[in-house]
């Protein structure tokens, strides 16, 4: 029996069980299929187009004929598909208006579905939860998503940050805690809200690398899903990543960090 999430294929003589989720994108071939996984991996295999519609669900656009995409794996649509993994795809353009409703309405959908289960209800609350990261040596915050009522990311809400995140940001935690990025910051750079948002709405785990005019600084940042609605990141002073990873302390954490993320959600 084929588990839910799931589609079982038989490609190159194997069989083989995908998770849906880590499907990016399927070219049909006839009554043969290439469904390109997340990292990249392609398996060939002998299905129709109707029985793969049925199994995929309608988390999955047709956007030409024979070529069915993920929503979760669009970035943007402009004289192409653009693909989170950096991957374009032609599309009928005509159908650039279908695929952006069905594109926005599953983002609404994911938004409408959040609940507060579990969701720490106040500062104390969050700092208990990511006590942990209380003293390492790397930036580190939660924040919230704020999305307008066309349910667009429009800034973010720092619920937790470390001493090293005050550090970084230049600004006391006390005075970032419970505020917004923009209103801290009027010179917000959108290319960050974007990556945050895929992570907290699709969840995913995105490494950014690029400066920030905000604090005049060059940044690699992890950001990852955490709380329906909230993402985590991880952010270093690029000029300082050397320093940062000769450390043994900081080895450690990241360990535990990654062992956290990811074993945690299981």
């Amino acid at each position: 029996m084929q588990e839910a999430g799931t589609i079982t294929i038989v490609s190159n003589k194997q069989e083989v069980v995908l998770n849906i989720s880590q499907i990016l994108y399927v070219q049909m071939k006839g009554n043969f299929a290439d469904i390109h996984i997340s990292w990249e991996l392609v398996y060939p295999t002998r299905i129709t187009l109707i029985e793969l519609e049925e199994i995929l669900g309608d988390n999955f656009i047709k956007v030409k004929r024979g070529c069915l995409v993920s929503v979760l794996a669009i970035h943007s649509v402009t004289d192409k598909i653009n693909l989170c993994n950096g991957e374009s795809l032609d599309y009928v353009v005509r159908n650039k208006k279908e695929i952006l409703a069905k594109l926005h309405a599953k983002q609404q959908d994911m938004i409408r579905s959040f609940n507060e289960d579990g969701i720490p209800a106040t500062e104390d609350q969050y700092h208990a939860h990511y006590r942990l990261f209380d003293t390492m040596p790397f930036a580190f915050a939660d924040i919230e998503i704020v999305f307008d009522s066309r349910c667009h990311a429009i800034d973010w809400v720092f619920r937790y940050g470390n001493s090293a995140l005050a550090q970084l940001e230049k600004l006391p935690l006390e005075k970032m805690i419970g505020n917004s990025f923009g209103s801290l910051f009027p010179n917000m750079d959108s290319k960050w809200l974007r990556s945050y948002e895929r992570a907290a709405l699709f969840g995913e785990t995105l490494q950014i690398i690029d400066y920030s005019p905000e604090i005049d600084t060059y940044l690699e940042v992890i950001c990852f899903p955490t709380f329906k609605g909230h993402c985590g990141c991880i952010l270093f002073d690029i000029s300082q990543i050397k320093s940062f990873r000769k450390a043994t302390d900081t080895e450690k954490a990241l360990a535990i960090y990654f062992e956290k993320l990811a074993y945690g959600n299981q």
